[in-house]
């Protein structure tokens, strides 16, 4: 195990930038807005707002995937990168295939998951598709040979988004509890993304505990012989339990891709929510939030003041009822009360709190 320490000088940079023009934009962040954000600067410190990046083996993102770290100046003047504008100001979110027994828990959980994009990045719209079926993807998929479970193809569902994409979209991303795989020679992948065409496929599978016990449900328990174009294999087919952990995962991957649409690149400065995973428990080390540097590059691709979003966030976090809106809930729906699974939000509850007291001076 080995942990990431940037000096203070360098961390400074990568905020704040030694460009002229972009030091003085950096100016006109409010005297507590800049308190915040200097916080990074000493991170893992008592009291620290920011913590350190922590490796725990060969097989993290940080050591199997080296990579230039992305300060703000650099992603600021990436050519490349999308920001929103007025007539391209909307993420749709695309379920594809079965999110557990049809239901109004089902359709809230999604909800919670537009509900919770929708204050991370507070200032857009978050819209949700109507839901389609593996079926109607037209995907390829197969079993996998290793764990014995349903996958479907990722370029097949990047072409399928790219029909569906809405002409006011900043981007599109699907979700799904279906396993996921790239090309044949890859084992599995957890999602894939199209920056350019601002597009992006992610799975939940393997954020059920259980996936990789022998005791998982979704492993098929007899040979099948697949023929391309029946999907009848996808009718019932097992996805995991709704629960505090599995949604807190949800969240953490959503934005984290979402994030990459903007041009935001993995973090190597700080713990962050924009810091690559190569497995669960790697994710798991990830907190929900970003670092200062990240943060910055959001705020100034989206525009929104910095105290409002935390407060939003908050406000997701600290409401346990239902979020479906009245005239969007069917008859069942208005009568059935689930109440939200955030146990496992306890931490980043806290968090949020003493970052809304810092910009607020409680």
């Amino acid at each position: 195990m080995k942990v990431i320490q940037h000096p203070v000088e360098t961390l400074k940079t990568a905020l704040v930038s030694n460009r002229k023009d972009l030091a003085r934009l950096y100016s006109e962040y409010t005297k507590e807005e800049r308190h915040l954000l200097e916080d990074g600067f000493h991170p893992g410190q008592p009291g620290s707002l920011f913590q350190l990046i922590t490796v725990h083996s060969d097989s993290d993102w940080i050591s199997a995937h080296p990579e230039e770290p992305q300060d703000f100046e650099s992603f600021y003047r990436d050519p490349y990168r999308k920001s929103p504008s007025a007539s391209h100001s909307t993420i749709y979110v695309q379920t594809i295939g079965s999110f557990g027994e049809a239901g109004p828990q089902t359709y809230q959980y999604v909800e919670w998951l537009r509900d919770y994009c929708q204050a991370f990045f507070y200032g857009l719209s978050v819209k949700l598709l109507p839901p389609v079926t593996v079926a109607e993807t037209g995907c390829s998929f197969r079993v996998n040979s290793d764990s014995h479970n349903l996958q479907i193809l990722t370029g097949d569902l990047l072409r399928f988004l790219s029909n569906r994409k809405p002409k006011d979209a900043f981007c599109i991303v699907g979700i799904t509890m279906i396993d996921l795989y790239p090309k044949d020679s890859w084992n599995f992948v957890f999602g894939q993304a199209s920056l350019s065409m601002g597009m992006g496929v992610f799975s939940f599978a393997r954020y059920d505990d259980n996936f990789y016990s022998r005791s998982y449900a979704g492993t098929l328990k007899k040979r099948l012989q697949l023929k391309q174009g029946d999907y009848s294999v996808f009718s019932g087919y097992y996805t995991p339990p709704i629960n505090s952990t599995l949604l807190l995962r949800s969240c953490k991957t959503m934005t984290h891709e979402i994030g990459h649409m903007f041009g935001i690149k993995h973090c190597q400065w700080l713990n962050c929510v924009m810091q690559g995973s190569n497995h669960l428990e790697e994710s798991d080390h990830r907190p929900l939030d970003f670092c200062p540097i990240c943060l910055r590059k959001l705020q100034v691709a989206v525009g929104f003041k910095i105290a409002e979003r935390y407060k939003a966030l908050l406000r997701w976090m600290e409401d346990q009822g239902q979020t479906s809106r009245p005239e969007e809930a069917s008859p069942c729906q208005s009568v059935l009360q689930f109440s939200k699974p955030i146990e496992a939000f306890h931490t980043s509850r806290l968090w949020l709190r003493r970052c809304v007291d810092i910009l607020e001076k409680r």
